[in-house]
């Protein structure tokens, strides 16, 4: 699934998240683009104990994969749509491939 429905809290110590303007300035971008990509419901900023917005690393490589589309010239907001696509394709095929090797080692003469 794609953009974080994470809307709790966020312990700095638990999980390893990058604050906004660190964030931008790894994807070689500014803050604005982060919230951005957050009004266009492809990320959804996790919050640190004292309010932060903080950002995964699953988060930073989706946005990046969002700059790159908008870099090419793509409107973010399909920019976005397509990266959520492309999650979602991602999955059901990792899905798919986990049925296909239970299926197999549950009937290895089938695929004979």
């Amino acid at each position: 699934m794609t953009a974080d429905d994470t809307f709790g809290r966020l312990d700095d110590d638990d999980y390893p998240a990058y604050t906004m303007g660190r964030a931008a300035e790894m994807l070689g971008t500014t803050p604005a683009f982060l919230r951005a990509l957050g009004e266009a419901r492809l990320i959804t900023p996790l919050r640190s104990e004292g309010g932060h917005r903080r950002y995964s690393r699953y988060q930073l490589r989706i946005a990046a994969r969002a700059r790159e589309l908008v870099d090419r010239g793509t409107p973010i907001e399909a920019a976005c749509r397509i990266v959520i696509l492309e999650d979602q394709l991602e999955e059901a095929q990792r899905i798919n491939a986990e049925y296909r090797r239970a299926a197999e080692s549950a009937n290895p003469t089938a695929t004979e």
